[in-house]
C-alpha cells in the first residue's frame, strides 16, 4: 500500500513513569506498543539516562538513511556495545567503514556472487542431507541449532574459503552464540557506565577471549598465505592499508568477526523463524513443496533452479518482512537538521527498526499476518522505499544482502524437497530481544523424508 508523508508535527514523546514498567518485563513488546501509538510519528523515549527519537515512518527512514545519512553516523551510546565488539570494521563509520567496504565489496559482486552459487549448492545440499539420520529414526532436531550447522556449514566454505576447519568452527559457533545473547543487557542500556558490573558481563568477557583466540590463530595462519580464492579471508589478508602497508591482524579479527556475524547469525535467525512460521500456515507450507516437486523434483538444488521458484522468494521476502535479519539500526544526529518539522540536535540518538516499521498498520495492511503475496511483482511495486528494509538502506545497506536471498531460498528448497517438516509444538510470535532477535523458548521438530508418511 502507499503511504502519506506525515505532516510536521510535535514527536510524541513516552515518558519514563509510562514506559518503564513494560520495559522491564518485556522490552520488545513495548517498543512494539510504543511504536504502534505513535503510528508513524516521530517518537521521543524517555530511558533515564538517554532520550532517543525512534523513527518509523518510511519517508523519515530515507532520509535518515540515506538523503541525510553522511548527518547520521554509526555512533553515540546505542551503538556503542557493537563498535566495542566488532572494532574498525565494515560496521564502523568514517574512513575504517571506506576502507573495509572498499576492500569487502568484491566478494559480494554479482559476478562473483553468481561464480559461487554452485559451490554454495552443493555445500546446502551437503548440509541437508545430514539430517536423513534424524529423519530415518524419528529423532526431533533443535532448528536453531540445525539452522546454525547448515549456514555456518555453507559460509565457512564459500565465503570463508573453507579456511575455518571444523575445530575452529566448533569452538566459533557456540561461542558467538554466546556473545550474540549476553550483550543484550549492554545493548539495552548502553548508557550504563562499564564501571557498574551487569548480568551476564564476564561471561561476555570469557567468550569475546575465546573468539579472539580463535580468530587470532586464524589470522596468523592465513595472513601471508591466504590463497588466491574470491573469499573473505583472501580479501582481507591481501589488502593493503589506507597508506599501502600490510593490515595489521586487529583490523582483519574485526573484519571477520563482523562478517561472521553478518553471513551465519542473521541468516541462521532468519530460517529459524521460518518453520513456525509454516507450522501456523500449513497453505503456504503446501504452495511451497508443490512449487519445489514441480522445478526441483528429486534433483539435489541447483542454482538454475532459482529463477522457477517465484513462491520461494516471496516467502523469504514475507519472512524477512516479519523477521529482519537486523532488527534494530541505531545512528546519531551530528549537525542540526529536523526529521518531520521536529528539530533535531547533534549528539541526538536515533533509533531505526525494521521490525517496527514492518509491522505498522498505517504502512502495512494486515501487518502481523503472515502473507507472502505481498511481494507478487505486481504488489511489490506499491510499496514505499523504506516500508520495506530488512538489510537497511542507503550506503550502508548490507553488501551481503543478494548472497544471503540466494543462500535462504536455497536452504528453504533443499530441506522441503527432501523433507516434510514437523513442529513440535507452537511458539510465540514475540522474540526475545538482544543484538538479534531470537526464539523465545527452544524449537524442535520431526522430519518426515518426502513421499513418505505425508
Amino acid at each position: 500500500m502507499s503511504v502519506d508523508a506525515v505532516p510536521a508535527q510535535k514527536p510524541k514523546n513516552f515518558p519514563l513513569y509510562r514506559t518503564a514498567a513494560g520495559f522491564v518485563r518485556d522490552p520488545l513488546r513495548q517498543l512494539e506498543r510504543i511504536s504502534s501509538e505513535g503510528d508513524g510519528r516521530l517518537i521521543r523515549i524517555d530511558l533515564g539516562a538517554s532520550h532517543p527519537y525512534l523513527v518509523t515512518h518510511p519517508d523519515h527512514i530515507q532520509q535518515v538513511l540515506r538523503r541525510e545519512s553522511e548527518n547520521f553516523q554509526r555512533d553515540g551510546v546505542f551503538w556503542r556495545p557493537l563498535r566495542e565488539l566488532m572494532g574498525d570494521s565494515i560496521l564502523s563509520e568514517g574512513a575504517e567503514w571506506e576502507h573495509s567496504k572498499r576492500v569487502l565489496q568484491p566478494v559480494f559482486t554479482t559476478r562473483n556472487v553468481n561464480r559461487l552459487t554452485g559451490l554454495m549448492a552443493g555445500a546446502i545440499n551437503n548440509a541437508v542431507a545430514k539430517l536423513d539420520e534424524p529423519a530415518r529414526t524419528g529423532q526431533p532436531v533443535d532448528v536453531l541449532a540445525e539452522m546454525g550447522r547448515i549456514v555456518n556449514e555453507t559460509v565457512i566454505k564459500v565465503l570463508f574459503g573453507d579456511k575455518i576447519s571444523p575445530n575452529d568452527a566448533n569452538r566459533l559457533i557456540p561461542t558467538f552464540d554466546q556473545i550474540a545473547t549476553l550483550i543484550s543487557f549492554r545493548f539495552l542500556l548502553p548508557f550504563v557506565p562499564r564501571a557498574i558490573p551487569m548480568p551476564g558481563d564476564r561471561a561476555f568477557r570469557d567468550a569475546v577471549n575465546v573468539m579472539d583466540e580463535v580468530l587470532f590463530e586464524l589470522v596468523e595462519r592465513y595472513r601471508d598465505d591466504p590463497g588466491d580464492g574470491s573469499d573473505i579471508f583472501t580479501a582481507l589478508c591481501q589488502a593493503p592499508t589506507e597508506h599501502g602497508g600490510p593490515p595489521t591482524n586487529k583490523w582483519i579479527r574485526d573484519n571477520l568477526l563482523a562478517m561472521f556475524a553478518t553471513s551465519t547469525e542473521t541468516t541462521t535467525l532468519a530460517l529459524t523463524w521460518l518453520w513456525p512460521l509454516l507450522h501456523d500456515h500449513p497453505d503456504v507450507q503446501d504452495r511451497l513443496v508443490a512449487e519445489i516437486e514441480e522445478v526441483v523434483g528429486d534433483d539435489p538444488v541447483r542454482p538454475d533452479h532459482l529463477p522457477r521458484l517465484p513462491y520461494v522468494s516471496q516467502v523469504v521476502d514475507e519472512l524477512l518482512r516479519l523477521y529482519p535479519v537486523g532488527w534494530m539500526f541505531p545512528r546519531m544526529a551530528t549537525r542540526p537538521t529536523s526529521i518531520g518539522g521536529v528539530p533535531v540536535q547533534p549528539g541526538d540518538s536515533v533509533l531505526i527498526s525494521p521490525f517496527l516499521t514492518h509491522r505498522l498498520a498505517s504502512v502495512w495492511e494486515r501487518p502481523l499476518e503472515f502473507d507472502p503475496d505481498r511481494f507478487t511483482p505486481e504488489n511489490v511495486r506499491e510499496h514505499h522505499r523504506y516500508a520495506y528494509f530488512p538489510f537497511g538502506g542507503g550506503p550502508h545497506q548490507c553488501i551481503g544482502r543478494h548472497v544471503f536471498k540466494v543462500e535462504a531460498r536455497m536452504i528453504l528448497t533443499s530441506i522441503l524437497s527432501r523433507f516434510r517438516p514437523r513442529l513440535s509444538e507452537a511458539v510465540p510470535a514475540m522474540p526475545r530481544i538482544g543484538a538479534t532477535l531470537r526464539p523465545r523458548e527452544p524449537l524442535e521438530m520431526t522430519l518426515t523424508r518426502a513421499g513418505k508418511g505425508e
